[in-house]
């Protein structure tokens, strides 16, 4: 029997956002309120998350390990799951150097849910994906026989999980965006609009790397390219976790203006380089965009 935690859930609240920045361009703006879909495992982390948790329990694991940064949002919904679902989890955090400095508050809450931290050289940790250095971090982290989470939840598992977030927005938008970290809830996203939409990827990371990885994605889950999609790179603020001053007026501007609230790594870029592509004219008078809101402050 499925875990309750894990069983679908309704589509996540579509509205219209009423913006004046948008309207006088003639587009109009709608949000999927995506951080609604779990309590505590909002937008894209349960979406990736929910098909790798069933096929760990089906195939009786009892522990997860994943990886991620000092304030990864993914670290903390494993850690979450890991709770609800009563598994062990594991997190291969990037950066040694943190083991000694007290716990920040994002991988306090993974703690606190259960989570055993294990902190690696930032070298290591960017040759996670060599077989043999993956072996390595596991046996470090006394997890050789866990099931294994990729960075951010993206694997074909993960897209399967994020193609229906694109079928809950067909024939609704013409363009639906979302924030990027690894790419793989854009490459699921456009797999499931249809033919007469396209998927919108704002990189919250600098480096032009996702496009060869979201193709990647595709091919192992859906054996080649699956939909429409563009990133719109330029607009991640000085990189991942960066929050400068204009970037924290304009997340409190919308917040006041729309009464949401706006998680400043993800959300709050897609709805600035929204409303910047608006004003720039990149979207034909006309044009509908659901922004995906993928998580809450």
């Amino acid at each position: 029997m499925t875990h309750p935690e894990l069983r679908p859930r309704p589509p996540s609240p579509l509205v219209e956002a009423a913006d004046e920045r948008f309207t006088a361009h003639g587009v109009r703006l709608l949000l999927k309120r995506d951080d609604l879909v779990h309590p505590e495992l909002p937008g894209n982390k349960w979406r990736k998350l929910a098909p790798n948790l069933r096929a760990a329990l089906e195939a009786g694991h009892g522990r997860i390990v994943t990886f991620g940064g000092a304030y990864s949002n993914h670290l903390r919904a494993t850690a979450a799951a890991g709770r609800l679902l009563g598994l062990e989890t594991v997190g291969v955090v990037r950066g040694d150097e943190l083991a000694d400095r007290p716990l920040n508050d994002s991988l306090a809450r993974c703690a606190a849910d259960g989570m055993r931290l294990c902190f690696v050289t930032r070298s290591e940790y960017r040759r996670k994906a060599d077989p043999e250095v993956l072996a390595r971090l596991l046996a470090a982290a006394g997890a050789e026989d866990a099931y294994v989470v990729p960075e951010g939840g993206s694997n074909a598992l993960a897209l399967t999980g994020c193609a229906e977030l694109g079928r809950e927005l067909r024939d609704v938008c013409d363009v639906a965006a979302v924030a990027c970290g690894t790419g793989g809830t854009l490459a699921g996203l456009a797999a499931g609009l249809s033919p007469a939409q396209r998927a919108l990827g704002v990189p919250v990371l600098a480096g032009g790397f996702l496009g060869a990885e979201i193709r990647s994605l595709q091919a192992r889950a859906f054996g080649g390219p699956a939909g429409s999609w563009t990133l719109a790179e330029g607009h991640d603020h000085g990189g991942y976790a960066r929050v400068p001053q204009p970037l924290e007026e304009f997340a409190r501007d919308f917040e006041s203006r729309h009464g949401l609230p706006v998680e400043r790594v993800y959300v709050a870029k897609l709805l600035w380089a929204l409303t910047a592509l608006t004003r720039a004219g990149a979207f034909p008078r006309g044009t509908t965009v659901a922004a995906v809101v993928t998580g809450r402050p």
